[in-house]
């Protein structure tokens, strides 16, 4: 009883990190935004928004720190996670983040194909979500969405520290070790530079990892330091250091702490910007090409927080969700589901021991009402055309002999 109640409690904590994921996603959107304007019409802006004017784009790391931190939550909370469980959580995971980043792929092309680094090769790289690795990153087509690569990578690694845990310190300590070393010796100051993408990535989702692991001792740090490293890092940024190490080492780990325990993250407000970050994070890019290409608005700072206002509401209906859900529930942002009292009860039977075909498995995460509003995708031909051949595979009327599920 007293370890479900607990559960239930870290549960309720983490919903704080969608709410911060979603201030991440809203100021990454703003920093984008400042190409709308003139030179100097931001001059007028308060401190915060002028430092977000220059560094807002560290911000990506922060998306880097939560998603370590809630897959070291969902994943090691067991004693073992089974080669299974992962690759469940491959198909859910492609079904929420594919759909919508191939959408604006296709959008940026027709909009910006015609931009000399939106090469044939390049668009093949993001249709592969492989766009980190094919110069120049980031600036090709949806340009934002390099991130996903580089998640990717991360994915991969803790996946085989999930299943040999033996491996998972060597693989945490050892990646953070070496980026820390990477920014150090060669970091050099101001930024993005794009020789740095998968250092910064792996730098922050492990580190994330780290910070779940070390968890209960970092519950006693006081409140009021926590405020103070979100406030006096920042002012840290700058000259001939990499902005990375006291952002990555000091403002955004004591800003996930502060998530998990103020009650403002978890408002309703910010919940809501959190279940559309990723929506936020994907979109805000061509939106603002498209806008750019009308010539610099007038105004300043009023402008572009009515602008990004009309923006939200506008990527607000689109269907889509965060890209780790860190409600922990299976094929949201996790790969097991949550220990609930409701779930012991009421077991699910075991999964068939062949593996499905892939139309088999297309209908399973169809069938799932949170990826309904993914689904219409699923109208696309050559989807369509998979799917139904899975069920005619997976048919028992079809040949007596294959036992495929039904």
């Amino acid at each position: 009883m007293e370890a479900a109640r607990q559960a239930r409690e870290d549960l309720g904590r983490l919903e704080g990190l969608d709410g911060l994921r979603g201030l991440a996603a809203a100021t990454v959107a703003l920093y984008h935004a400042q190409w709308l304007f003139a030179p100097g019409s931001l001059a007028s802006a308060p401190p915060p928004l002028r430092w977000l004017q220059d560094w807002g784009w560290t911000l990506v790391d922060l998306f880097f720190l939560i998603s370590g931190f809630i897959f070291a939550h969902v994943y090691l909370a067991d004693e073992r996670t089974t080669a299974r469980a992962l690759r469940d959580f491959a198909v859910a995971r492609f079904a929420r983040l594919y759909p919508l980043h191939l959408v604006m792929l296709l959008v940026c092309a027709a909009m910006l194909g015609r931009e000399p680094d939106n090469t044939g090769a390049a668009f093949l790289a993001h249709v592969f979500m492989a766009q980190a690795w094919v110069a120049p990153a980031g600036h090709t087509f949806d340009g934002p969405s390099w991130s996903i690569s580089i998640e990717l990578v991360c994915y991969l690694l803790f996946a085989v520290g999930a299943v040999w845990r033996r491996a998972l310190p060597w693989i945490c300590v050892g990646s953070v070790t070496l980026c820390l070393l990477y920014f150090v010796r060669f970091g050099g100051g101001g930024g993005p530079w794009s020789d740095e993408l998968l250092q910064r990535g792996l730098l922050g989702f492990f580190l994330g990892q780290l910070l779940w692991q070390a968890r209960a001792r970092l519950r006693r740090i006081p409140t009021g330091m926590l405020v103070t490293a979100c406030v006096v890092s920042p002012l840290m940024v700058g000259g001939s250091v990499s902005p990375i190490l006291p952002l990555d080492l000091l403002c955004f780990p004591a800003a996930l702490l502060l998530a998990l325990r103020l009650p403002l993250l978890r408002s309703r407000p910010l919940l809501w910007l959190g279940a559309r970050s990723y929506a936020v994070y994907l979109v805000h890019f061509p939106v603002v090409e498209l806008i750019r290409t009308a010539g610099p608005l007038p105004g300043g700072t009023p402008s572009l927080l009515i602008g990004f206002a009309a923006f939200s509401r506008l990527s607000s209906s689109l269907p889509t969700k965060p890209t780790g859900g860190s409600k922990c529930r299976r094929g949201v942002g996790s790969a097991a589901p949550s220990r609930r009292p409701s779930d012991q009860a009421n077991p699910r039977p075991p999964p068939p021991a062949e593996t499905p075909h892939i139309g088999v498995i297309l209908d399973r995460v169809r069938c799932d009402p949170r990826s309904r509003p993914y689904w219409s995708l699923a109208s696309w031909p050559i989807l369509r055309s998979v799917r139904e051949r899975g069920r005619a595979l997976a048919s028992p009327a079809r040949s007596p002999v294959r036992k495929g599920p039904a």
